[in-house]
Parts: C-alpha cells; structure tokens; sequence
C-alpha cells in the first residue's frame, strides 16, 4: 500500500507519460543527463518526469518529442486503455516493466513482429511461465 497522502500521490496519466518518455529516451540510446542537457533541465528532473512524480509542461513535453523524434501524441498513445486515464495499475506496471533492461528490449522488439497470431503466441507464453510460478 502507498504511505504517501492522496495528494502527493502520482496522477495515472503522468506515470503513464512519464513511463512513454523512458521507452523512448533508451530507445533512441540517450542517457537522462543527454536529454536533461538538451532541455535545458537537470538529469534529476527528467528522473522525476520518468517516475511521474512530477508533471512535464506543455513545452517541454513539446521540446522532448522534437529531441526524441517523435509526435507530441507518441507519448499517449495507449492512454485509453487504462480506462481513460484512471488508476488500474496499469500505468505503474509500465514503468516497472520498462525499468528493466529486458522489459526495455522486449518492449523495442516485440511490434517488430508483423504476424499478429506470432505476437499473441509469444503473449500466451509469457502469461503460462508467469502462472507457472505463481505459488
């Protein structure tokens, strides 16, 4: 459970944001202190953006996208399924998934694979050796 008062607490769609700059800041090869430089922002703050704990401003979600290549829209794309932005969890299981390398390299992999039945056999896999484990 979270000790933190429900104000302090992180909004959803910043974890989720937060979680879409991460992705895509290692998948572009960029240290935080790269992207903190070119923001003209310190390597702390992007670490507080990355965990949502802070809000990124329209300007510079804006000057992110320009600097990671992609469309200001990349970084919610996906937002609608985590019931319109309300607290399922989801947002959070993002973040943990992709603050590990191997989260990382499967999530950079994973829509490289064009034959949806493949992707939703590697899906079927992953949730068998998961319940495999499960005491």
């Amino acid at each position: 459970m979270n000790d933190r008062p429900a104000a302090e607490q992180a909004h959803p769609v910043d974890l989720y944001v937060g979680a879409r700059l991460r992705i895509r800041r290692k998948m572009m090869g960029l240290s935080q202190t790269q992207v903190a430089d070119a923001l003209g922002i310190t390597f702390q703050q992007i670490q507080k953006y990355e965990r949502g704990a802070n809000r990124i401003s329209a300007s510079k979600l804006y000057d992110a996208a320009k600097l990671l290549q992609a469309p200001v829209s990349y970084f919610y794309e996906g937002l609608e399924e985590t019931d319109g932005g309300m607290d399922d969890g989801f947002a959070q299981r993002m973040t943990e998934f992709v603050s590990t390398p191997e989260g990382l390299e499967l999530a950079g992999l994973f829509p490289r694979l064009e034959d949806r039945r493949l992707r939703r056999r590697v899906v079927d896999l992953v949730r068998a050796m998961v319940d495999d484990e499960a005491p």
